[in-house]
C-alpha cells in the first residue's frame, strides 16, 4: 500500500477520499533503561534499545493505520504524518501515532482497493 507524507501521488488520480484513518501505539519504559539513558544523555552515546523500540512501534502505528485505510476500501494513505509524545507519570510512557487520509487512487499498475499492496 502506497503511504506518503505527500497531499498526492504521482502519477495517480485519487478517485475518492474515504476518510481519516489512524495508528497508536504506547511503549512503556523500564527502570533500567532509563538509568542507562539517563547515563548515555549525561556522557553521550546513542541508546540502540529505546531507537529499536520507536521503530517498532512506527512500524506498528503505521501499519495499524493502513489496516484501517484497507478496511474503508482504500488503497493508499496520503498526508500521513507521525507524533511523537511521552504521556503518564512523569512522561514514562511513549505514545507513536500516525494518522492520514484513506484514499482510493488509480493509475495503471496500483493494487485494487482493499488489495494493500502495489506490484
Amino acid at each position: 500500500m502506497i503511504t506518503t507524507t505527500t497531499p498526492g501521488i504521482e502519477g495517480a488520480a485519487i478517485s475518492r477520499y474515504l476518510g481519516i484513518v489512524t495508528g497508536e501505539v504506547i511503549l512503556g519504559t523500564n527502570m533500567f533503561r532509563d538509568m542507562v539513558a539517563d547515563f548515555r544523555d549525561r556522557f553521550g552515546g546513542r541508546v540502540g534499545g529505546y531507537e529499536r523500540n520507536l521503530a517498532q512501534a512506527r512500524t506498528h502505528a503505521l501499519r495499524q493505520m493502513q489496516t484501517q485505510a484497507m478496511e474503508l476500501g482504500g488503497n493508499a494513505v496520503v498526508g500521513v504524518k507521525l507524533d511523537y509524545e511521552t504521556v503518564g507519570p512523569q512522561g514514562s510512557l511513549l505514545m507513536v501515532t500516525a494518522s492520514g487520509t484513506a484514499v482510493l487512487a488509480e493509475r495503471p499498475g496500483l493494487a485494487a482497493a482493499g488489495a494493500g499492496r502495489e506490484p
